[in-house]
């Protein structure tokens, strides 16, 4: 029951249920998210910790930073249906077409080369 409660939690925010729409694109850098949900390297780990406590998400320490990607199902029975029904549900979300773009924009331009800090701009 506690599995099925902390995916409840997690997927009851917006930002959490973006960051894993994000995810579905494969392997993300917490810096990449940060540019594009536009949000503070804080407010960015907050949300994947209650990610993780769930098992939708595992990551991996690069460098600085923490690149994640998605569970795999047999961690947390309950995660694959949900995650399913999620993503029928906001396949056409102007918010999640968004922020891929976004990815996909700060990834081409190398804005923040994958396992490295953001520079800071002058």
């Amino acid at each position: 029951m506690y599995q099925l409660q902390e995916i409840f939690k997690a997927l009851s925010d917006e930002t959490r249920l973006r960051i894993l729409k994000l995810l579905e694109e494969g392997e993300v850098c917490v810096c990449e998210l940060m540019q594009v949900l536009e949000m503070p390297q804080s407010t960015i780990s907050r949300h994947m910790n209650i990610l993780k406590r769930a098992g939708l998400v595992r990551g991996r320490r690069k460098g600085k930073w923490v690149h994640y990607r998605l569970q795999a199902a047999d961690f947390n029975p309950y995660a694959r249906p949900l995650l399913e029904l999620i993503d029928g549900l906001l396949e056409d979300n102007e918010a999640v077409k968004r922020d891929r773009e976004a990815l996909k924009r700060a990834v081409k331009m190398s804005l923040v080369p994958r396992g490295s800090s953001p520079s800071k701009k002058e």
